[in-house]
């Protein structure tokens, strides 16, 4: 089950993908992250791992597992019964940027919570758009 929200933001996608990458800093945007721990250093890449509490959801550790720079990242977290797969997408839009948060949930469990979360994970992705736009737009 995916779910997805999208959010157009006055800033370019450059300033974007740099405040949406740094993910440690996500706590200071979104009030869905209550910490948010690089479990490496350097640039995000594939293989990046990070250890992200969220309020009401078990803490997780999310692995990168695909990277296109300045465009789009994956990162994957599994437990017994689920795998959830968040993507995070970048994209010009005239002088603005638009951006596509998505969630899926996979495995016999997946689907399970797919639903009994399905509002939480609504409101969430829709947050999380919400402060990351804010966060853009009052850099520029």
């Amino acid at each position: 089950m995916e779910q997805s929200t999208t959010v157009e933001i006055a800033a370019p996608p450059e300033r974007v993908w740099q405040v949406m990458t740094d993910v440690e800093r996500w706590p200071g945007w979104t009030p869905t992250m209550t910490s948010v721990r690089r479990l490496d250093t350097g640039p995000l890449r594939v293989g990046s791992r990070a250890r992200v509490t969220q309020p009401r959801l078990p803490g997780s550790e999310y692995v990168v597992t695909a990277l296109t720079p300045g465009r789009s990242f994956t990162w994957v977290a599994t437990s017994p019964g689920v795998r959830t797969t968040a993507r995070h997408e970048v994209a010009p839009l005239g002088e603005g940027t638009r951006v596509r948060l998505s969630v899926t949930q996979h495995g016999w469990l997946g689907a399970v919570l797919g639903r009994v979360y399905r509002g939480l994970t609504d409101r969430y992705l829709d947050r999380e758009a919400a402060g990351l736009r804010t966060r853009c737009e009052q850099q520029g």
